[in-house]
């Protein structure tokens, strides 16, 4: 079992910044990934970035390509997301996830909404 605690997130105008955390403890599988998704009032929760712990490759939505960077630190098992750039359409509840097997996991597939665990979720939203 694992528990994901969440911070950061907030309210900027369109063309600002933001920065989420989310810490994780507990016991990992060895191919791990930590990743972001979010889900906008009325849409199904949709992925942003993940990054697989063993190697640090990232991946990214396309909508997100450019303007996010996710990022982690090993010895505090934390992991980032750098929101740049932000848009309107980018509010949402963005939820920290924890996928046991990042390498098999289908981020590249828009139908893809994630599996393992999710954190409680911190809100982002965008003024245009």
């Amino acid at each position: 079992q694992v528990q994901l605690v969440e911070s950061g997130g907030g309210a900027v105008q369109a063309g600002g910044s933001l920065s989420l955390s989310c810490a994780l403890s507990g016991r990992t599988y060895p191919n791990y990934a930590m990743g972001w998704f979010r889900q906008a009032p009325g849409k199904e929760r949709e992925f942003v970035a993940a990054i697989v712990w063993t190697d640090g490759r990232p991946y990214y939505a396309d909508s997100v390509k450019g303007r996010f960077t996710i990022s982690r630190d090993n010895a505090k098992n934390t992991v980032y997301l750098r929101l740049n750039s932000l848009k309107h359409e980018d509010t949402a509840v963005y939820y920290c996830n924890y996928d046991p097997n990042g390498l098999s996991a289908s981020y590249s597939q828009p139908w893809y909404r994630g599996r393992g665990a999710f954190g409680q979720g911190t809100q982002v939203t965008v003024s245009s």
